[in-house]
């Protein structure tokens, strides 16, 4: 379990990032598949090499693979003889990686990878080196709500055009993320210019709502709003909220600030201070 964790420990904390990259985190899950795979064809033999060492050296009885399992507390005739070296390694070794590698599959599938995929080719690092008109016209295809076949028509001119104007500006050379790109079209008004591209484009950044930092709120939301406060405000809720999930950013403003922003937001009787609240 070490060493498999090991393995996915990397993807685990690309996935946790609140800044999340999705190219990096596509990046990840590739190698994590990889490797995993590659420790369930060939790492049996340097696995049980280091268990072994650790059995030998702290005195703890090494069985011996090729004799027969018997399972304790039960009748021998009536159970399937299996060898020890069948135990581990079919039945805990491949089991443990089966598990992990069918919980990436099935989080990142073949219709969610082409998606991030896709969205992926928005990066604009490197001179927009991942840029694919056609992968972004695809793009489309999981939001068949808001283009039209006219504006697919339109998109594909306008990816042409915004591509070679992007490339040509120095303004866009050193950005590292599809967030940035979406701020310096704002900046730059080329959101104007190209409107259907900063559609697809803030699409693409709506995916964040599937990353950890969203899940927690909803997690957060059960300890906000409980049976105790079932009337709370959508407005006091999402207040609340907010504190809650960014406290180690509210953790940084002190008590003075607060009452100073509280006896400041209308005049009052008289002043706020520590012992008064």
């Amino acid at each position: 379990m070490r060493d498999v964790l090991g393995i996915t420990n990397d993807l685990s904390h690309a996935l946790q990032k609140k800044d999340q990259n999705i190219v990096n985190a596509m990046r990840l899950v590739d190698l994590s598949k990889k490797r995993l795979q590659m420790m369930r064809d060939n790492g049996w033999e340097a696995l049980l090499h280091e268990v072994s060492l650790f059995c030998n050296k702290h005195s703890i009885l090494i069985p011996n693979m090729d004799e027969v399992y018997v399972v304790p507390g039960r009748p021998r005739r009536k159970t399937e003889e299996r060898t020890h070296l069948h135990r581990y390694r079919v039945e805990s070794f491949y089991v443990v990686l089966d598990l992990q590698l069918q919980e990436l599959n099935n989080r990142f599938n073949e219709k969610n990878t082409e998606l991030l995929l896709c969205v992926a080719c928005f990066d604009p690092k490197n001179s927009f080196a991942r840029f694919d008109k056609d992968k972004l016209v695809r793009l489309t295809q999981f939001y068949p709500n808001d283009f039209s076949s006219i504006e697919l028509q339109v998109l594909d001119t306008q990816l042409q055009t915004y591509f070679i104007d992007v490339t040509s500006d120095p303004a866009f050379s050193t950005l590292d993320g599809i967030d940035e790109l979406a701020q310096k079209m704002v900046e730059t008004e080329r959101h104007l210019d190209y409107t259907l591209v900063y559609l697809l484009l803030k699409l693409s950044l709506i995916l964040s709502v599937a990353t950890a930092s969203v899940e927690r709120a909803f997690s957060a939301m059960k300890l906000i709003k409980t049976s105790l406060r079932n009337r709370m405000s959508d407005d006091l809720l999402n207040d609340c909220l907010v504190s809650y999930v960014e406290k180690d950013i509210f953790d940084q403003v002190s008590n003075e600030a607060v009452l100073q922003r509280f006896q400041n937001m209308k005049e009052r009787r008289g002043i706020l201070s520590r012992s008064s609240s």
